[in-house]
């Protein structure tokens, strides 16, 4: 059985909640209607010590217009697309400039920095939140009056679910993932370097300097990309590679093997080899988008007290290509009405 226990807060503005669900073996994680976000995941470790292995901050406001994007749900276009620049229907639209010379995340009042709507229903061995956002035609510019779901379910297996829903009245684009920091050692804990990755990826896509991907899809081998055998995120991480040097580490998006619409798949391992924990994610999504959290010096306090520092954490994060509406060859991003964008995304912890 799953319990659920909701807290309301007004500040800094209404109707701000966070949903802790807790199931049968103490496990939990806790959600917040700031951006649909996932707040924090407390599991056990191989001696079945409890910790907060999501990064995160102690008030609710600290998610608003966080630089990080800590545990929500961007959009309406995740990620980069190359200088703002959108053309849908043969019309241009013109989006914000946030990140560089590139628009990012669906721009500086994107879903991510909304307060959602959420229901709550609970089963015999799970729970499920739902979060929905209704983004108007014309906010930040993108085209269609275009209503978002992200969908939570955590269950007594240590699984939790997150389906992301779309539905659009004019033709769009809509790219929607996660975008939570995990150490596995706990959310404070320090750096997240000596954790093991490993990549269900043989290519990724390089990109220029602005993190804009060239349109190539570049096999990993023989370079510090290659995750396909776990190792530590930080082997490589300083390696006199470009790419690295253009993110400061890794912030790249991986190109998922033997992936075909609407089959899910494991895309990541994650595994602490200290505690134990590990952290399998699944998901249909053709890419996986790996952050090393090279900017979170500086990001709000957090929940121990303290600012987290670069490289505390990693995000996992799956979904469609960056910059899909200018590759062609991309899987693409564009919704039109009468269709249904519809992904799936699982992180299933466990120990070992």
């Amino acid at each position: 059985m799953v319990t659920t226990e909701i807290k309301t807060t007004d500040m800094p503005r209404k109707g701000i909640e966070t949903i802790k669900l807790t199931n049968a073996s103490g496990a939990s994680v806790t959600l917040c209607n700031v951006g649909a976000a996932l707040v924090a995941a407390c599991v056990p470790d191989r001696d079945g010590k409890m910790a907060d292995v999501v990064l995160g901050y102690p008030e609710p406001g600290s998610y608003f217009y966080d630089g990080p994007c800590a545990g929500k749900v961007p959009g309406r276009f995740a990620n980069r697309i190359a200088k703002g620049d959108l053309n849908v229907g043969g019309k241009h639209y013109q989006l914000a400039i946030n990140n560089g010379p590139n628009a990012l995340h669906g721009g500086p009042e994107g879903f991510q920095n909304q307060v959602w709507k959420a229901e709550t229903a609970t089963g015999e061995h799970s729970a499920t939140v739902t979060f929905t956002y209704v983004a108007k035609d014309g906010e930040e510019n993108y085209p269609g009056e275009l209503t978002a779901k992200a969908v939570y379910t955590w269950d007594d297996d240590n699984v939790l679910t997150l389906k992301l829903e779309a539905t659009t009245d004019a033709e769009t684009v809509v790219n929607l993932t996660n975008h939570a920091y995990f150490n596995l050692a706990g959310e404070s804990a320090g750096s997240v370097l000596d954790q093991l990755l490993q990549l269900n990826a043989s290519r990724f896509l390089p990109t220029d300097k602005d993190l804009i991907p060239t349109g190539e899809l570049a096999p990993v081998a023989g370079t510090p990309m290659d995750f396909t055998a776990p190792h530590a995120i930080g082997r490589d991480i300083k390696a006199d590679f470009e790419p690295l040097t253009f993110g400061k580490g890794y912030d790249h998006c991986f190109v998922i093997d033997n992936w075909a619409p609407g089959k899910e798949q494991t895309v990541a391992v994650l595994s602490d080899p200290a505690s134990g924990r590990v952290l399998e994610v699944t998901s249909d999504q053709p890419g996986i988008q790996v952050y090393t959290g090279n900017w979170l010096a500086g990001c709000p306090e957090g929940k121990s007290g303290r600012g987290y520092e670069d490289y505390d954490g990693v995000a996992l994060e799956c979904q469609g290509f960056p910059d899909s509406p200018h590759h062609p060859h991309f899987p693409q991003a564009w919704l039109k009405p009468g269709e249904k964008y519809e992904r799936v995304i699982r992180f299933k912890f466990s120990t070992k």
